[in-house]
């Protein structure tokens, strides 16, 4: 069954988007692992000869720049994290262009920042470059812009791991791989006695969240959790996860024969349209608004728009048109959406009928705090 399952994803999904860690790139002195690009090339080179369009997200800019500099151990201020970047980013691309072109392909190099993706236009050229360069028979080789980037170098959050099911969003691949140091997520902890891979999750729940185990220390920023959250961005949006190592022998075109490689991550619902895929998944929220249990209800199981009489709390500045979440008593986050008031018209209006509005405000522009139609629910 699992098998029939993998070999319908691998046929469906003619766009993919793969993402691969700093630890699959670089050796252990810190260079950049050269002929393993040479092999991640050869693999995209044969996806791409069944048709198939690839973009990679790919991790490496600071190990690889530690590499050509000599360094062994990863800078921890700014500046030297910026500067070992843009080193390394040319040694990266090089060597994924090297190797594509000895298949006769094309990389083409897309640097992106969070604040890229925020900003509608400029998340909408993205998509548009992206699709155009798959369109040319290019692989897109995208990484965070280290070199502006600073809150992203400052943790170890896994940024990329985000990235790459942004960009899976962005361009509605039916499939992200992530591939990893690990095999995928196990069963419990990887070092202990009788720990197994899992072959399938169908529903990413508490459970599974649990079984992170991040690794703190080397050169890369991520971990399984980051990994776990990427998956659970691009589920949510109706696309398939595959966590899988990077290390093992042509593991591209195992996944894409269908075989048992890694662990793989089910759809969750249906496709959710582009417009909503960045509401929900893509812009940071400015603020969050907190609702009561009723309009809890209401918004997550009843696909109504948010009223104001159900907002109880509001948290942050931000205007209208802003992205904001929506949190429930427990401040915990379940969708977001287009705010249609800002942070001071609603503190006026919080707990308010609609027919209130007015003599709160002087003008009544909306009935609806949020709209549904520009509401995305997102756990």
């Amino acid at each position: 069954m699992t098998f029939l399952l993998r070999q319908e994803i691998a046929t469906s999904a003619t766009t993919i988007v793969v993402k691969v860690g700093t630890r699959v790139l670089t050796r252990q002195d810190g260079h950049l692992d050269v002929e393993r690009i040479a092999q991640l090339a050869q693999q995209v080179h044969r996806a791409l000869g069944t048709g198939r369009k690839i973009a990679v997200v790919s991790s490496g800019a600071v190990g690889a720049g530690m590499g050509r500099l000599g360094m062994t151990r990863r800078p921890t201020d700014l500046a030297h994290l910026q500067a070992v970047a843009a080193i390394g980013q040319s040694a990266l691309v090089e060597a994924y262009d090297t190797a594509l072109r000895n298949h006769g392909r094309h990389a083409a190099q897309i640097l992106l920042t969070a604040e890229d993706l925020d900003h509608r236009t400029r998340y909408l050229n993205a998509r548009n470059t992206i699709l155009t360069l798959l369109e040319l028979g290019a692989t897109p080789i995208i990484n965070e812009n280290d070199t502006v980037s600073v809150e992203e170098l400052q943790t170890t959050f896994g940024d990329n791991d985000r990235l790459a099911a942004i960009v899976t969003n962005l361009i509605r691949a039916p499939l992200l791989v992530l591939l990893s140091d690990v095999d995928g997520v196990y069963d419990r902890h990887p070092a202990e006695a009788g720990a197994r891979v899992i072959p399938l999750v169908s529903r990413l729940d508490e459970s599974i969240l649990a079984l992170a185990r991040d690794t703190k220390g080397g050169l890369g920023k991520g971990g399984m959790a980051s990994k776990l959250e990427a998956a659970r961005l691009a589920t949510t949006a109706g696309e398939n996860v595959i966590i899988a190592g990077g290390r093992t022998p042509d593991v591209l075109g195992k996944i894409l024969a269908g075989e048992d490689v890694g662990t793989l991550f089910l759809a969750q619902g249906q496709t959710v349209a582009a417009r909503k895929r960045w509401i929900g998944f893509t812009v940071q929220p400015r603020g969050h608004l907190v609702l009561d249990a009723g309009a809890c209800r209401a918004v997550r199981g009843g696909g109504r728009s948010l009223l104001p009489i159900g907002v109880i709390d509001v948290v942050g500045r931000f205007g209208k048109g802003d992205v904001v979440a929506l949190r429930d008593a427990d401040r915990a986050e379940f969708a977001r959406g287009l705010t249609n008031y800002s942070t001071a018209d609603i503190q006026k209006i919080k707990g308010l009928k609609t027919g209130e509005i007015a003599g709160a405000l002087g003008y009544h522009p909306y009935d609806e705090v949020v709209h549904r139609d520009n509401m995305v629910i997102t756990k």
